[in-house]
């Protein structure tokens, strides 16, 4: 084998899966068809559930350095102020959630600072053009090269080629009537401190969002046509019907199409599927990008074991279709900016398959203090980890989330498992706060 796992794709999921891969020793190549980094704001929103990967995989500091936390949204008549709120209002820290509201920050910032914590630089320019699989591997060919990987993992977006070649259905549909311009612009005459909204009716909707870290908005727009920055000029003149703000240029700029359309399997064979590959949706709630870094996350640490890789699929297909029923809604409801549940934040997904009271196997483990210290850095790192509260151990997952409760359940989970024990530590937590 030339590599244990040959990753397609450098975005957001990629990245995640080959940073968890790396911790783990697994040997990992990450290739790209494109020729350098995306450098626009496809996604800007990190939710508290990515950020606690991001504390794991060791980024968290330089992700919060990069972000900016409770922006206010402002809507305007014209040069009217009509409303101002935010739609985190009240979400802070707690011992139990230390990041509490999601967090703006340009995709492209969260992908650098990925691509700067990896071992081994993405290869970009390397297409993958075929692959076959048998029992043992998978031949791919990227950039003219052949290379045998155990392992293929497709995080090549919603047009993915790996999907494709699988002949995998994308089952969903195209919305040809919700359809948004978006770019990256530079404008005078804003502060940079709201987010800024314009249009009464759905087809004048206007907004201009700060990119922390940079000098840069992202445009968002209803409408059609092709992307220029003459249209959108003519858009910022005409919906706000101010002559103050100005475009000064425009770094990216695209039409958006709302597919809402998920795979029907995740897996085959030797080559799984994550993040865009597997389900677009609306951009409503901010979802797409904090997705696809969970189901690296979730697969990561059973590529690494060569265990449980069935789990992959049954645990995330669910989250994929809860997803895309509940970014639709949002979108659906006349007002996106709407104060979000807590769904949205993604601290509530579980893996449960039985209910019951308290902390049950599949929940997300919380975070807390202890005699030892805080729990997440107790957990930090690419094992199992049996935590010894005062009302019983825990064994909680790589990914964060609980494995078993109580002792003879947690040697249930051992027999059944029993490779995940070469992958174990425990910790004499004493009580958590």
């Amino acid at each position: 084998m030339d590599t244990q796992v040959l990753i397609i794709g450098a975005g957001a999921t990629g990245l995640t899966l080959a940073l968890d891969l790396s911790r783990r020793g697994v040997p990992f190549r990450i290739v790209d068809a494109a020729p350098a980094p995306f450098a626009g704001s496809r996604g800007k929103g990190l939710q508290p559930r990515s950020m606690e990967v991001f504390h794991d995989l060791g980024v968290i500091e330089q992700v919060l350095a990069s972000g900016r936390f409770h922006m206010k949204m402002r809507a305007y008549r014209g040069t009217e102020v009509v409303r101002e709120w935010d739609v985190h209002e009240g979400r802070e820290p707690t011992a139990d959630r230390p990041y509490a509201a999601t967090m703006l920050i340009p995709q492209f910032r969260v992908e650098q600072i990925l691509r700067e914590a990896l071992p081994r630089a993405v290869e970009y320019g390397t297409p993958l053009t075929s692959f076959s699989q048998d029992e043992h591997g998978v031949t791919a060919v990227v950039g003219g090269e052949t290379v045998r990987a155990r392992y293929l993992v497709g995080c090549d977006g919603g047009k993915s080629f790996v999907r494709k070649e699988l002949g995998v259905s994308f089952i969903g549909e195209t919305h040809e009537d919700m359809r948004m311009l978006v770019g990256d612009v530079r404008v005078s005459g804003l502060d940079r401190d709201h987010w800024h909204q314009w249009g009464g009716r759905a087809d004048q909707w206007l907004a201009l969002c700060p990119l922390p870290g940079t000098d840069l908005f992202q445009f968002q727009a209803t409408g059609d046509g092709d992307p220029s920055a003459e249209l959108y000029r003519e858009i910022i003149r005409e919906r706000t019907g101010r002559d103050d703000l100005v475009l000064r240029d425009v770094t990216w700029m695209s039409l958006f199409r709302t597919n809402i359309r998920m795979v029907d399997r995740f897996r085959v064979g030797r080559v799984f599927l994550a993040g865009d590959s597997a389900h677009v949706h609306s951009p409503a709630g901010a979802q797409g990008m904090n997705t696809g870094i969970q189901d690296a996350y979730n697969l990561g640490w059973k590529l690494g074991m060569e265990t449980l890789l069935d789990t992959y699929e049954s645990e995330r297909k669910p989250v994929a279709e809860w997803l895309l029923g509940m970014t639709t809604a949002i979108a659906m409801s006349g007002d996106p900016f709407q104060r979000r549940g807590d769904e949205t934040l993604q601290l509530s997904l579980s893996y449960r398959t039985t209910d019951g009271p308290g902390l049950q196997p599949g929940d997300r483990m919380p975070d807390g203090v202890t005699p030892e210290g805080r729990v997440f850095d107790l957990l930090r790192g690419p094992d199992f980890v049996t935590l010894d509260l005062p009302d019983g151990p825990v064994l909680v997952r790589p990914d964060g989330y609980v494995a078993a409760v109580g002792r003879s359940a947690i040697d249930a989970y051992f027999g059944a498992n029993p490779v995940t024990q070469l992958h174990h530590r425990r910790v004499a937590a004493g009580s958590a706060a």
